[in-house]
């Protein structure tokens, strides 16, 4: 018999969902035994390159287990609707089990084209945010309410077990052969330090979703910690905020001040005009007119709108000293983040003044924890290696979870640092994990979240189904062509921005 093609697992594209804490994905219909290990591929490259390989064997068992167990959750499906069954009626329920092992086994391509040409998918998911990491198998039947309560039932009984080998002598389960590979997995997952607060599963809106939430390590979190408490060392190095700009904040925050003082402060910085009236009449903005003078600015932006591009420029101005190609790939990102947020706002928020005002500020600076771990210093990071290297760390590792994931934390800090409003502190912070933020603030930053994920879609590296459903209610994105068709404009628009 010829010898199954492994299908080979693209590293690069590993370690930049790492950087992004985008999630990895594989969707199939089917499940071949191919993918299967491809999936399971994947999440060894996964945790390998997050310094947790020693997660891999427990978690490879429990991903087969929930991927086979979505399959037949999928098969489960069709095969009582091909026999005039309702899977929803206790009764139907009960009858239709009583062959559905032995009917499927013996014909089971049957049964999985079936599912395929309904679109009953299965979807694993990885990914990695703030020192944790979280692993998904979705697919596309929800549970009824007595599987719903049979699973619970099975978590609630695992946990009354201390060991695997206690768990299979107590249990067996003939009816559907699935409870004891289910009650091993808890046991297996309770034994890497999986709570049950930290495994979850969820039937809505046409999916069911099973999810593992799992920490790092108890010795690389401490690690990740510490080093990253040095490099926000750094932050004392960094360069002062642009005195002529906080100098001008400081009047626009003065009651007693009137808008031809800030109007006139403003015009006598030749270099400041130029920058602020070169993003006022940028295709963002829209202005019906071009603007020409600061006077007007203020009058057509507002206060609140010329203070945040204030800062916009200043940040600019401050960590853009010593650009390279990177760097610049970054600001590229920030411009079109701040063009999709002004965008969207204005368009689906208009009613929020504030958050409209604050969209584009928000945007422009969301990513600048990676921008300064990009700038530091040579020193700097060298200090950082050798501290990676004496506790063992993997530097790799350091800097793919600090300019990446956690970029948000460094980020806040900076804007704190320089003063910024508690606004754009927490939508830098919260950028990746919105419904963390704090409640007042949880609007502006559902909104950039959005952008940055409709960025994400446009180029391929981002699945609708792991959207934040509260982000799509927001902006009344109910399928994934809606989303399409909203990614495609704006990115279209932004493009022609650019020439």
């Amino acid at each position: 018999m010829a010898q199954e093609k492994r299908i080979k697992v693209d590293v690069e594209k590993v370690r930049k969902a790492i950087e992004s804490g985008i999630p990895l994905t594989v969707t199939t219909y089917t499940l071949p035994h191919e993918i299967e290990e491809y999936a399971c591929d994947i999440l060894k490259t996964f945790l390998t390159e997050l310094d947790q390989a020693q997660m891999a064997d427990s978690l490879i068992y429990c991903l087969k287990e929930l991927a086979n167990n979505g399959k037949k959750a999928n098969t489960k499906r069709v095969y009582f609707e091909e026999k005039g069954l309702d899977i929803n009626d206790k009764a139907d329920y009960e009858l239709g089990m009583k062959n559905f092992k032995m009917d499927t086994m013996s014909n089971i391509n049957y049964y999985l084209n079936l599912q395929k040409d309904k679109g009953l998918y299965i979807k694993i998911s990885m990914q990695t945010r703030n020192n944790k990491i979280k692993v998904e198998v979705r697919n596309r039947v929800e549970l009824t309410n007595f599987e719903y309560k049979r699973i619970h039932d099975k978590i609630t009984r695992a946990q009354m077990y201390n060991s695997v080998e206690e768990g299979i002598a107590s249990l067996l389960d003939d009816s559907e052969g699935a409870g004891l590979g289910l009650v091993i997995m808890i046991l297996v997952l309770k034994k890497i330090g999986v709570t049950e607060e930290n495994y979850q599963v969820i039937s809505e809106n046409g999916e069911t979703i099973t999810r593992m939430i799992l920490p790092f390590s108890g010795k690389s979190t401490s690690d990740i910690t510490d080093i990253s408490g040095e490099f926000v060392k750094l932050i004392d190095g960094l360069p002062e905020f642009p005195e002529n700009i906080t100098e001008i904040n400081r009047i626009i925050n003065d009651p007693n001040s009137q808008m031809s003082d800030i109007a006139l402060k403003i015009s006598n910085d030749v270099s400041l005009t130029t920058e602020l009236l070169k993003l006022v009449n940028s295709a963002a903005f829209s202005l019906s007119t071009p603007c020409h003078s600061i006077g007007d600015a203020v009058k057509l932006v507002g206060l609140r709108g010329i203070k945040n591009l204030l800062y916009s420029i200043g940040s600019m101005k401050a960590l853009t000293e010593d650009s390279n190609e990177e760097i610049k790939a970054l600001w590229t990102h920030a411009y079109r983040i701040a063009f999709y947020s002004y965008n969207l706002a204005r368009n689906f928020l208009r009613t929020d003044k504030k958050c409209v005002d604050d969209s584009y500020v928000c945007g422009l600076l969301h990513d600048m924890g990676k921008i300064i771990f990009e700038t530091a210093h040579p020193e700097v990071l060298d200090k950082i290696s050798a501290m990676c290297e004496e506790r063992g760390v993997s530097k790799n590792l350091f800097e793919r979870m600090f300019a990446g994931v956690n970029h948000g934390d460094v980020g806040s800090l900076i804007a704190k640092k320089w003063n910024f409003p508690e606004v754009i502190v927490n939508a830098i912070r919260y950028h990746h994990d919105p419904l963390s933020a704090p409640e007042e603030f949880r609007k502006i930053t559902t909104l950039i979240y959005f952008a940055d994920m409709l960025s994400h879609y446009s180029e391929g590296n981002f699945d609708y189904s792991l959207i934040e459903p509260s982000a799509l209610k927001m902006f009344g994105i109910t399928s994934e062509e809606a989303l399409k068709v909203l990614a495609d404009k704006l990115d279209n628009s932004f493009k022609k921005e650019q020439h």
